[in-house]
């Protein structure tokens, strides 16, 4: 890395420290005269990660570019959480590497090929998750009565059947499905649906 940055720059680089340490990285940051630091997810005494989010933490961060060959799922959101603003691979050619130092000094997130492929992966992989938290969220904030009724639509119930489960008129019953449809903004079938995705156990 060192040869790529001295050779393929044109002079417009130079590496002030090679670190082989997590704790040494911050120490060498910390002194000053760092613009970019690159930072390999996997270091002895404190992982690339951590490393980051402690160099971003400095009263005067560095840009932080993960060098790796990454891999582990969920490396791409974590480091992202921590500030790093791209991603080098060790597999770069030396002309994107170059390219993507130069870039996030000025301001540009860099993500290779590999990187966004996975971060796209973690959002995707994220998303069921979220979407049952949210859903969860919306029927939480149902009042009790409207909420069983609305459970009780979901599982195929009549409004005579959730009239007999919750022991009220099946006028009431219908009142609690409309005035939870009106909240939610949502039609019977939609609310089933919601209910599915809440995945309540």
């Amino acid at each position: 890395m060192r040869l790529i940055l001295g050779d393929y720059s044109d002079g417009t680089m130079t590496v002030t420290a090679i670190c082989t340490s997590g704790l040494q990285a911050v120490q060498t940051v910390q002194e000053g005269g760092v613009d970019v630091a690159l930072v390999d997810i996997a270091m002895p005494d404190m992982d690339g990660i951590a490393t980051t989010r402690h160099l971003r933490a400095l009263p005067h961060p560095p840009h932080v570019l993960m060098l790796t060959s990454l891999g582990t799922s969920g490396n791409v959101d974590r480091a992202v959480e921590a500030g790093a603003e791209g991603f080098i691979s060790k597999t770069d050619s030396p002309e994107d590497i170059i390219r993507r130092v130069t870039g996030v000094v000025h301001g540009e997130p860099q993500f290779n090929p590999a990187s966004q492929r996975q971060l796209i992966n973690d959002i995707y992989l994220d998303q069921p998750a979220s979407r049952r938290q949210e859903a969860r969220a919306l029927l939480d904030a149902l009042p009790e009565r409207e909420r069983e009724a609305v459970l009780l639509a979901a599982q195929g119930c009549t409004n005579a059947q959730i009239a007999q489960r919750m022991f009220i008129s099946e006028r009431t019953a219908k009142a609690h499905l409309s005035a939870a449809s009106e909240r939610l903004g949502m039609g019977r079938i939609q609310m089933a649906r919601l209910v599915e995705r809440a995945d309540l156990d």
